[in-house]
């Protein structure tokens, strides 16, 4: 059964990685819970939302059916607990391992372009 999405993710639609995890995401969202803005879309409306272009592009937003705006990894540990796949996602908000994961998030959205570009070669 279909129900009104719980999470907007927003994502940059021009990052092989991002896309990746959209349709990651897509495939096992049985209910439809999540939908999905591309920020490189010409339809994108930026100013539906108090944040910026320029942040939007560092990392992954959405917004929640409270009209909540997460970012980062509590954006990832939301949208697997919404799919359920919580479970594998939650070692990444345990207390000790929480800032070490958010890190290693930063760092690979930093560079998001970078990696996309080494995934295609060795696909090659």
């Amino acid at each position: 059964m279909k129900q009104t999405p719980k999470m907007r993710i927003l994502y940059d639609g021009h990052c092989p990685l991002c896309v990746a995890k959209r349709d990651f995401l897509m495939r096992r969202d049985k209910n439809s819970a999540l939908s999905f803005a591309d920020i490189r879309s010409p339809d994108f409306q930026p100013l539906e939302i108090p944040v910026s272009i320029e942040q939007l592009e560092k990392e992954i937003h959405c917004i929640d059916t409270d009209g909540r705006i997460l970012r980062g990894m509590e954006v990832i540990r939301a949208a697997y607990k919404t799919v359920g796949l919580g479970w594998l996602a939650a070692p990444t908000g345990w207390p000790f391992l929480r800032p070490l994961f958010d890190a290693l998030y930063r760092w690979i959205a930093k560079n998001r372009h970078l990696l996309s570009t080494f995934s295609k070669q060795k696909k090659r």
